[in-house]
């Protein structure tokens, strides 16, 4: 069929977006459509985006506004304080979202969790604990929680799937954010079992993408190693040092290819309780190292430093659920890699200019 005027433009705006081509681009986007009906979500309705600015938030609100979606409600941290139950109470009755996007909260590399794993649990748990029980009380059509792949057990069978939640004891490292995860997939199921309320919880794999946390310490491993290989770059060094073995093996998954899949979760007709979402393919750290230096500083070489953890052994999640539904990714690691490198090269030279007109 050929795509129509309308169609082409979200197909040239997420072109824009991420860099794929057109044929990759329209991929992505019809992979939004909803499997079984539904029709996708109608374009007026008040769609609430917590954590906008962060890296899955900022994907949906590109997402949307790409689809035409009219009334795209988001909040910084100053005008609400979403571990605050009294403002979040006010900020629904005076907004009134039909649609809840739940993808706040604290997030962190292995470092980070393991330094304030007070900080992980407390603010994660508030979080989850008012968006949820305010989107309980002032009905909202759906909430759609997001989780992450680190609630399942350390030992997982894999690939992971879904009924092995609780199975076991989780990864030391970053035990306090799974529990704080955890605890909001049963808030959602208690809500829905007891009230009937249509919350449904999705585990995405490890994220990669624009408006990641580039950090050197606080962030996850493709931003990390992203900007060790870019600093290197820039400092003519010739190695860079990963922390670990190389030995683990990591899913990774675009996070505009997971927004298309939260799209699709909001507007299917009867969606799962729980879902993951990933795409079924690890690589060794090594190897992810490797495929960022291709990317970044081709000609650098590559040390490790066993001394740091190395985290979960293996992580590949079960996307049986999600693809029965319609879904699969799009975006290959390799493309992905290169476009978001050149996203971030973008916001380091806005970052520099910055730094230099404060400086004068």
């Amino acid at each position: 069929m050929t795509d129509d005027k309308d169609f082409k433009r979200l197909v040239r705006a997420r072109m824009a977006e991420t860099g794929l081509s057109y044929t990759q681009a329209r991929a992505a986007l019809s992979a939004g459509t909803p499997a079984g009906g539904g029709g996708g979500l109608p374009r007026d309705a008040r769609i609430f985006v917590t954590g906008h600015r962060g890296l899955v938030g900022s994907a949906l609100v590109r997402r949307l506004e790409a689809l035409g979606h009219t009334r795209i409600l988001t909040a910084t941290r100053d005008q609400l304080d979403l571990r605050d139950q009294a403002a979040v109470n006010y900020w629904f009755r005076a907004n009134r979202p039909d649609y809840v996007f739940l993808v706040a909260g604290k997030v962190g590399g292995i470092m980070a969790n393991a330094a304030r794993p007070a900080e992980f649990l407390y603010d994660n748990m508030l979080i989850h604990g008012t968006v949820v029980h305010a989107s309980h009380e002032h009905g909202v059509s759906r909430l759609l929680y997001l989780g992450s792949s680190c609630v399942y057990p350390r030992q997982a069978r894999q690939p992971i799937t879904e009924d092995q939640l609780l199975a076991g004891p989780l990864e030391p490292t970053n035990e306090a954010y799974a529990i704080a995860k955890i605890a909001g997939i049963k808030l959602c199921q208690s809500y829905r079992s007891q009230y009937g309320d249509d919350f449904v919880a999705a585990m995405p794999t490890n994220l990669y993408g624009p408006n990641d946390n580039f950090d050197d310490v606080g962030g996850h491993l493709v931003p990390m190693l992203m900007r060790r290989f870019h600093e290197a770059k820039l400092a003519g060094a010739s190695t860079v040092e990963v922390w670990g073995t190389g030995t683990p093996r990591r899913e990774l998954l675009h996070v505009d290819d997971l927004a298309s899949a939260c799209l699709l979760l909001m507007a299917h007709d009867d969606p799962p309780d729980l879902v993951n979402v990933g795409t079924g393919v690890d690589h060794t750290v090594r190897e992810v190292a490797e495929a960022v230096r291709d990317v970044v500083r081709p000609d650098a070489t590559l040390t490790f430093d066993a001394t740091k953890p190395d985290g979960t052994p293996r992580k590949v999640l079960d996307a049986t659920r999600i693809q029965a539904l319609g879904w699969h990714p799009t975006i290959d690691l390799p493309t992905g890699l290169r476009s978001t490198y050149d996203w971030y090269r973008a916001a380091d030279r806005i970052r520099g200019h910055e730094r230099a007109t404060t400086a004068v």
